[in-house]
């Protein structure tokens, strides 16, 4: 069963419920708070840039003041209920250089080479998004010398990303790889 079937049945609402009250809890907040992890990525003022996997929007909101009214960000998630909270927040904050969409990572039917900056946060490991066809995606919707920043690094994954071969490893920082696109 793959997770928009079963975010659609009574336990699937039910955990997803669960996870969005630990994804926006305060305790993530404090002790992974966005705006710290986010200096480990590229200068994101005025960029174009794609996140993958918004979820709860614990990252969408801090990203969009980065990028800044000169920039854009489209953020995707595969479930519906994510991209219905996501609008409904950054709507509340009053945030508009931010279009939510419900997409698929492996297929988000973006045209090519139309980001500068793809950021993977929190996505990476999930057994149902296989990576080699995420990163593939991912290479397809960069621009030419375009920047994957993936969060947290868990051990192999530099590995996995270098071994396909689209991508080189630019730095580590702030415990985020980021990698170009080769």
């Amino acid at each position: 069963m793959d997770i928009e079937t079963l975010s659609k049945t009574r336990v699937g609402k039910l955990f997803i419920k669960l996870l969005a009250k630990a994804m926006e809890s305060r305790f993530r907040y404090r002790f992974y708070p966005p705006d710290k992890i986010l200096n480990g990525t590229p200068n994101l003022q005025g960029q174009t840039v794609l996140e993958i996997g918004c979820g709860t929007g614990f990252f969408t909101i801090p990203i969009a003041k980065l990028v800044g009214d000169n920039g854009s960000l489209t953020s995707i998630d595969i479930l519906q209920e994510s991209v219905d909270f996501v609008s409904n927040k950054l709507e509340a904050n009053k945030i508009t250089n931010v279009n939510v969409f419900k997409r698929s990572a492996i297929k988000t039917d973006f045209n090519s080479e139309t980001f500068d900056i793809v950021i993977l946060f929190g996505v990476v490991p999930a057994p149902m998004v296989p990576l080699d066809q995420i990163l593939t995606e991912i290479n397809r919707v960069l621009k030419p010398k375009g920047v994957l920043s993936i969060w947290p690094v868990i051990p192999g994954l530099k590995r996995s990303i270098l071994k396909q071969g689209t991508f080189s490893l630019l730095d580590k920082k702030n415990k985020i790889l980021n990698f170009s696109k080769n």
